[in-house]
């Protein structure tokens, strides 16, 4: 497996930072950059359909590779523009316990539905159809990818990816016009009334990236050591599950190195654990997660959940004390 290094998260920062430093860096150099790259590689996937539709076009699979990378690395920023009309569901509607995807694509096609005629149209299309998961039945299910009509399922590919494309943009034009100078400059009426506010939801950000990399992207498809559940992994169609946990843990630890920036030494304990679990899954050899079954390979992927785990603990029990915040409710916790 590519190994995703964290050398640029150990860059040394001016001591003692003021709050507002700290809020400014996390926008300018952690959240503005990667919505910048999700609306690039967004915009390259939609040209890439475009020039060939074809469910096994290496480019286009490879296009979708490089953008579904770009979501995974802001999938832990769920405030904001990701959530202004369930845009990041939208991207990404997993877990997806019922298989709501499948259902509503195998209709879309059987249908020839004229929605996939026009990306404005499909904006009103159930987000189950939209997103990348519903791309990577497209490319990479052996039912979904070829049933139907072969020019229908070629636009619905192309009509997809243009929608990936519009979201990514919208996000992206969202945060550079309007809302991170709601962070970067508080105001007693606004948003953010303090740099204090605005590190609290960085740091719910933080916790709720770990949490989601642990309890869904590791936990699913672990299961019970009686019941394992490999198809639950996220991605595993395109057998892309542990490279979803290492640029998720790579994002977070450039995020967790700009919050702890104020403290070396919890800085320090904070990437030392990354490292670890970044290592133990550069070691793993089972992309899709489908040796959780073999008691061998199970213990590796159990250690990588320990290991995040761990970070978890950090981030609840120092960072968040560093800080003086709490991580609170997030995206994930439902009603």
């Amino acid at each position: 497996m590519r190994t995703f290094l964290l050398a640029s998260a150990v860059a040394a920062f001016p001591a003692f930072a003021s709050a507002q430093t700290i809020t400014t860096d996390i926008v300018e150099n952690h959240i503005l950059p990667r919505f910048d790259t999700l609306a690039a590689n967004g915009q390259a996937l939609s040209d890439a359909a475009i020039s060939d539709c074809t469910a096994t076009s290496a480019p286009l699979r490879a296009a979708y590779g490089t953008a579904f990378d770009a979501w995974i690395a802001v999938s832990h920023m769920r405030f904001g523009p990701t959530e202004t009309e369930d845009r990041a569901f939208a991207l990404a509607f997993w877990p997806d316990s019922r298989g709501a995807t499948p259902k509503a694509l195998a209709t879309l096609i059987s249908d020839a539905d004229p929605i996939a005629q026009s990306a404005e149209a499909y904006r009103d299309m159930s987000i189950a159809a939209r997103g990348f998961f519903a791309m990577e039945f497209l490319l990479y299910d052996a039912t979904i990818s070829t049933a139907g009509d072969d020019a229908y399922r070629c636009q619905l590919v192309q009509t997809v990816a243009a929608d990936i494309a519009n979201l990514t943009q919208d996000i992206a034009t969202d945060w550079q016009s309007t809302y991170a100078a709601l962070l970067t400059n508080p105001t007693d009426d606004g948003l953010y009334r303090s740099d204090l506010e605005a590190q609290q939801e960085f740091f719910k950000a933080l916790t709720t990236g770990l949490q989601l990399t642990s309890d869904a992207r590791l936990a699913r498809p672990l299961g019970t050591f009686d019941r394992p559940r490999p198809r639950r992994a996220e991605a595993w169609r395109s057998e892309r599950s542990a490279r979803h946990v290492a640029v998720a843990l790579t994002s977070l630890a450039d995020l967790a190195k700009r919050l702890s920036q104020d403290d070396p030494a919890l800085q320090e304990e904070l990437l030392a654990a990354f490292a670890r679990a970044q290592a133990q899954i550069d070691a793993l050899d089972a992309p899709a997660f489908a040796g959780v079954a073999n008691p061998v390979s199970r213990i590796k992927v159990e250690a990588i959940r320990s290991r995040v785990e761990e970070i978890r603990e950090i981030a609840s029990n120092d960072l968040g004390t560093s800080l003086g915040v709490a991580s609170g409710f997030n995206a994930l916790d439902g009603d």
